[in-house]
C-alpha cells in the first residue's frame, strides 16, 4: 500500500485527507492518506523517508522548507522557491508545485481581473504571483514588513509594506495570509481594507470553509468572492496525478474528488 500524508502546522483542519482518501477509493487504488502535523520543517526531509511516504502535500508554514528538502525542482516551483507537492521517485525527492495552477483555475470565472493586489508573502503568495504575471495580470503585493518582499522585488513585482503603501484601484485583491484562520483578525487595518474593497471587483481568500472576516467584508461591499475551496481542490487534482503518474486524467480526478465536498 502506498501511503502519502499533508504535513503542516497546523493541519488538523485540513479536508486533503478526505478529498484524497474518496479519490483513492473510488478509483481502487491500494493506498492512503493522512496527515501529520511537522512542528519544525527542517526535518520535513528526515520525516518524509521515515514514514515512508510515496508523496506529500506541504501547507504553511513548510512550503520553503519542502523546496529546499527536494533533490529536484520541477515545472513553476523553480521561480517560486515553493513547493507544496513531493513525489519519491527512484529514492529522489521530486518537488513540485500546485497552488498556482490550482489558484489559476479556480479564478477562471473572474475574467476581468487584471490588476490584481496580493496581501501577504509566503510561498502562496509567491506561487499566486509568478503564476498571474505570467498570464499577464499587472500584480502589487502588499506584507505586513519589508524583510519578506526581497523575492518579489527581485521578480519584477511592485512591493509595498504596510508603512510605504500607495492605494491604488484593483480588481481583485486576494488574501493569502492566515489572518481569520483562527481568529477575527483582518489582513490588513480595516480602514485601508474599505478603501481597497470600495474599487474592487473581486475577492479571495486562500483560508477554506470559513467565512472569514475578510470575506465577510467584500461580501458587506458586493463584491464577488471564493475561499480558498476551489483552489485546494484543483491544487489536489493537479498533486494526485503526480501521486499516481499522471493514472488518471484530471477530468476523472475531479469528477471523483469533488464527492468529498
Amino acid at each position: 500500500m502506498k501511503l502519502f500524508a499533508i504535513f503542516g502546522d497546523p493541519v488538523s483542519h485540513s479536508i486533503s485527507p478526505l478529498m484524497h482518501n474518496t479519490a483513492i477509493k473510488n478509483l481502487f487504488l491500494d493506498a492512503c492518506y493522512t496527515r501529520y502535523l511537522l512542528k519544525n520543517g527542517d526535518i520535513l526531509r528526515e520525516k518524509f523517508l521515515t514514514l515512508k511516504l510515496s508523496g506529500v502535500n506541504v501547507t504553511v508554514p513548510h512550503k520553503e522548507a519542502a523546496f529546499r528538502a527536494c533533490d529536484e525542482i520541477r515545472g513553476v516551483a523553480s521561480k517560486i522557491k515553493a513547493v507544496n507537492t513531493i513525489i519519491k521517485e527512484n529514492d529522489r525527492l521530486i518537488g513540485y508545485n500546485t497552488d498556482a495552477p490550482g489558484f489559476y483555475e479556480a479564478i477562471k470565472e473572474f475574467k476581468d481581473a487584471k490588476r490584481v493586489l496580493i496581501l501577504g508573502a509566503g510561498g502562496t503568495a509567491k506561487a499566486i504571483s509568478i503564476y498571474l504575471k505570467e498570464k499577464n495580470h499587472s500584480v502589487n503585493i502588499l506584507n505586513r514588513s519589508q524583510k519578506r518582499l526581497s523575492f518579489f522585488e527581485e521578480n519584477g513585482f511592485i512591493s509595498y509594506s504596510w508603512d510605504n503603501f500607495k492605494i491604488s484601484s484593483y480588481d481583485l485583491v486576494i488574501n493569502t495570509t492566515s489572518a481569520g484562520l483562527s481568529d477575527q483578525s483582518l489582513p490588513v487595518d480595516e480602514a485601508l481594507l474599505d478603501k481597497l474593497f470600495v474599487s474592487a471587483k473581486y475577492a479571495v481568500d486562500v483560508i477554506y470553509n470559513k467565512n472569514t472576516p475578510f470575506l465577510q467584508k467584500a461580501s458587506d461591499f458586493g463584491l464577488k468572492y471564493k475561499d480558498g475551496k476551489d483552489m485546494l481542490l484543483y491544487q489536489g487534482v493537479i498533486a494526485f496525478e503526480y501521486f499516481f503518474n499522471h493514472k488518471f486524467s484530471q477530468k476523472t480526478i475531479l469528477k471523483e474528488m469533488k464527492k468529498a465536498f
